[in-house]
This record gives C-alpha cells, structure tokens and sequence, in this order.
C-alpha cells in the first residue's frame, strides 16, 4: 500500500497518546513524516516526551490504514485538509499553542483574508441580540470581513444568515466531522455557505458530535479571527468559553452592554465589568476599536516623533507597530524589558498622546 504525505498528516492525528505538545516535537525532528513513521521505536523514545511503550511499529502502521480510509471519503466528499506546517495554514490560528495540527474544510476557504471577525452569543437569541447582529454585519460588510461563528442555534446561526444576506463570505467552524450536521435544521445554510465561505472542522468527516468536542470547536473560532464580539450570553456558555480563548491568544474582544434584567445580558456585563471584553454599542464602535476606520487625527510626521520620544520609548512604539492593540505582558516580552519599565514608558507615551489603554491591560499605538 502507497502512503502520501496526506496519509501521514492524518495519521499523525489519529496516533493514541499523541497531542499537540508530542505532535509538535515530533515535527521539529522529522522534516518528512514518511521517516517517523518507518523510524525504530527505540530512536523515537528519544524524543522528548515519547514513551518507549508507544509509537510502536504496528500502531503506526493501524494509523496510516485508518487514514487511506479518511483519504478515499474526503476525496468521495469534496473535504480539503491543510495541515500546521504548510505554509498555507491559517496565520491568526498558528499563533496558538493549541492549534489544530490538521484542519478539514469545504467550500471556499480564504484562510489569510485581510479582515476576520467571529460573532457569537447565547442559542436564546432576543430580539434585541438579532438586531445587534443585523447592524454589525451591515457595518462590517463596507469592509469585506469574513464572518465565523459555531453553526449553533440563536445568535450563531443568525450571523451566519446576516452574513450571506449581505454578500459576505462566513464560516462555520462545527464540533462534528464534515458531512454531519448538528443542528440538522442547519443543513440548509449549511450548504448556502459553502457557496460564499464554507465549513471548518479539525473532527474526521462524518464523525457525529460529542459534548467535549464543541469547547474543542471555540478555540478554533477564536483563533482564526481578528476580534471575537459576544452579541448575548448567560452567566455560562460557549460565548464566554470563546471569549476567554481570544483574549489568551491577544486578540480583540468585544461585548455589547444590555438590559441588566435579562439572563442574556449577564455574560455580556461580566465580560465588560471583569475588562475581558471591550464595550460596544454598534459596528462603527468595533470598526473603530479595529482601526478599519480612516482616521480623522493628523499623523505625526516622523521627524515630529522622533523629538517627542527618547530611545526606550521609541522601542516600545516600534514593538507595537506590529499590532493595534498590544496586552502589557506581550509588550515586555517583545522589548525584553522590565514590567515596571514598560509601564512607566507606557504612561509617558499616553502623556504624549502617542498611546491609548484600553480594557484588559492593552495598549493602542494611535501615532
């Protein structure tokens, strides 16, 4: 039996006792997969965190004929496959420690568009939280975002629905193999979106759903975008799981404030309150948080900034021209300075009207 690079890829995914930390150690020794699956077992116990009980011959062998079975149905299903290490995966989502090593999609996947956002929220949408999201998509759609979300019910499915009404490519990333549908309501959509956009799983094709794998799914949805923005959410819930996993990642988040009677509000306010969200009130707010909006305030001229800033300050502007919004803790790590320094720069800066803070500890370069 012929093995492809693909086999591999898939079979590394399907190795017992092999999770993104061994996964990764295993690539950072085998610049081709072919070779740890032929390598001798007492060379791979060598590896750091390899047991010498594992990997053995024939379980390597069961793993790449499990995967010419998923090659032979991906290829009857239309599904693609792009894996951590080519160089088209998802730049946003190999940022992450957790990344998925393998992600299964289908339709039309633009994996490193300029703009993309995720809208999630509670599955008891209001009213109000459809109206919001109607708004927002409209706002985003002069700019061409890509919408994600988790194909759930409420205000999941409705971003996805606001997103091609407004001819905007979105995605949905599901907690179940492609070629299963959870909800089944959502079938219909489902195969809408895979016209402008598509689906997106790390789960084999037709694999049916299981409770774990839906947290397993945020992760993903956070990854992948610029901003995650929670239209309603409870006390609990997936919403706020993909909150927390955007802000671990350094990305955007965003909350809508609402009627504090409301259980839906509740998330929302926590996140807000707690500064693990930014407030927002409509999408010309998350348009100009995310810098997508031209700005009205005069730029500083490089050599006005230059005689503004001394050498220590300058270097914390350049660390942060990489990002719009930069959190304290990835500041000192870029400029590999002290806590105490970096806020202190900090703050001149701000005086200097050269930098914003913002919710969370993270701070906006605006010159």
């Amino acid at each position: 039996m012929y093995f492809t690079t693909k086999h591999h890829q898939i079979a590394l995914t399907l190795l017992a006792g092999v999770g993104s930390k061994r996964a990764r150690t295993i690539l950072n020794h085998f610049s081709n997969l072919e070779e740890f699956f032929s390598e001798k077992r007492i060379n791979l116990a060598k590896l750091p965190g390899i047991s010498a009980t594992a990997l053995t011959v024939k379980q390597r062998l069961d793993a790449l004929i499990e995967a010419d079975k998923i090659v032979e149905l991906i290829a009857k299903d239309g599904v693609n496959t792009i894996f951590l290490n080519e160089v088209s995966y998802p730049n946003r989502l190999k940022q992450c420690a957790d990344a998925p090593l393998l992600l299964y999609s289908k339709g039309n996947i633009e994996w490193n568009a300029k703009k993309i956002i995720s809208i999630v929220g509670t599955r008891n949408a209001s009213n109000y939280g459809k109206e919001l999201v109607k708004e927002l998509v409209h706002g985003v759609a002069a700019h061409d975002a890509i919408v994600v979300s988790g194909m759930a019910y409420g205000i999941d499915v409705f971003a996805h629905q606001e997103a091609l009404k407004n001819e905007l490519s979105t995605w949905g990333v599901l907690g179940h193999g492609i070629g299963w549908m959870y909800p089944t309501e959502h079938k219909k959509i489902a195969n809408q979106m895979l016209e402008r956009g598509g689906l997106i799983s790390e789960f084999i094709p037709r694999l049916k759903p299981e409770p774990p794998f839906f947290p397993m799914r945020n992760r993903i949805v956070a990854g992948l975008t610029d901003a995650t923005i929670v239209v309603e959410s409870g006390e609990k819930g997936g919403s706020l799981i993909t909150a927390d996993l955007a802000n671990d990642y350094n990305r955007e988040v965003y909350a809508y404030p609402g009627d504090v009677t409301r259980t839906t509000s509740l998330g929302c306010l926590s996140l807000i309150a707690n500064n693990k969200a930014t407030l927002v009130r409509n999408s010309k707010d998350v348009l100009d948080n995310l810098g997508w909006l031209t700005r009205n305030t005069k730029k500083i001229s490089q050599p006005t900034l230059f005689e503004q800033v001394n050498e220590q300050e300058l270097k914390i502007i350049e660390v942060m021209k990489e990002k719009k919004n930069n959190s304290l803790e990835a500041i000192c790590f870029l400029s590999s300075l002290a806590v105490n320094e970096v806020v202190t720069l900090l703050l001149s800066l701000e005086f200097k009207g050269l930098v914003q803070s913002k919710p969370g500890n993270r701070f906006e370069l605006i010159c």
